[in-house]
């Protein structure tokens, strides 16, 4: 990505004053890990050929915690929701875009009771609103025909009840979408959730996500789309345990929508 991107932190807003429209929470899989880094440059690419108004936090921003709590550590996951809440609040934050469903949810569902009460936004939704209001326009035929299958994060689809936001973005690429036997309500984790990422797996015949990537591979997809990082991460290895990385892509909604 040759063209310079635009970020700015909220420290910055507030020393003119001023409030960003949205605050991008970039989340730890976005700040560290290589491969999801490349969804926080495609996201802040839409962002700024949108012209959104938008922020971060940059040093002031810390892990939301999910992972503690998932992992049943609710102590540790109270002291990073209230470092967290407290610089939101003083910020006076109203409004949150984020990439990770597992941030999404926590911050959406998990913070209010603690005092941290936002409107959040997951950035399929986001970015079909951008489509929807006439700031972003899709001109290329980047991926007319292609085959793509769509995995459904557990955190934004069953959790949350948001199943037609990714849909109604990726149809906009004119691509043909195909999709899995199980998908929306029934579909099937991509073995990251949970804390489960961050563990070796129990004894079995299979790991989940290579059991999810057959589900993948059954619609004969060139791309695998995801809507989060640890998706992202799960079905990728998959993909290359199955010898397929030369045919198959997998990418996140944004990173495809940058591309058109």
């Amino acid at each position: 990505m040759g063209e310079e991107l635009k970020v700015r932190t909220m420290a910055e807003f507030m020393a003119e004053g001023k409030q960003p429209e949205i605050l991008f929470w970039v989340g730890s899989a976005g700040s560290y890990d290589d491969r999801a880094k490349k969804i926080t440059k495609a996201f802040v690419k839409i962002l700024n050929k949108a012209n959104v108004d938008f922020a971060v936090l940059g040093t002031e921003e810390s892990n939301t915690g999910d992972v503690a709590k998932r992992a049943g550590n609710e102590f540790l996951f109270q002291m990073q929701a209230m470092m967290n809440i407290e610089v939101l609040n003083a910020y006076e934050v109203k409004r949150i875009v984020t990439c990770d469903p597992h941030s999404f949810n926590c911050l959406k569902n998990e913070y209010p009771s603690l005092g941290g009460n936002y409107e959040v936004i997951h950035h399929t939704q986001y970015i079909k609103s951008l489509i929807d209001d006439g700031r972003l326009s899709l001109e290329g035929n980047t991926y007319k025909g292609k085959r793509i299958t769509f995995h459904d994060p557990c955190y934004l689809g069953r959790a949350n009840s948001e199943y037609n936001a990714p849909r109604d973005v990726l149809s906009k690429t004119n691509a043909t979408i195909v999709e899995m036997k199980r998908n929306k309500s029934t579909a099937l984790c991509c073995g990251a959730g949970g804390a489960q990422m961050f563990k070796e797996p129990e004894k079995g015949d299979m790991d989940i996500n290579i059991l999810r990537t057959e589900d993948a591979l059954e619609t004969k997809p060139e791309i695998i789309a995801t809507g989060c990082p640890y998706c992202k991460t799960m079905m990728t290895d998959g993909i290359k345990f199955k010898e397929k990385e030369s045919e198959i892509s997998v990418m996140d909604i944004a990173e495809l929508i940058a591309n058109t």
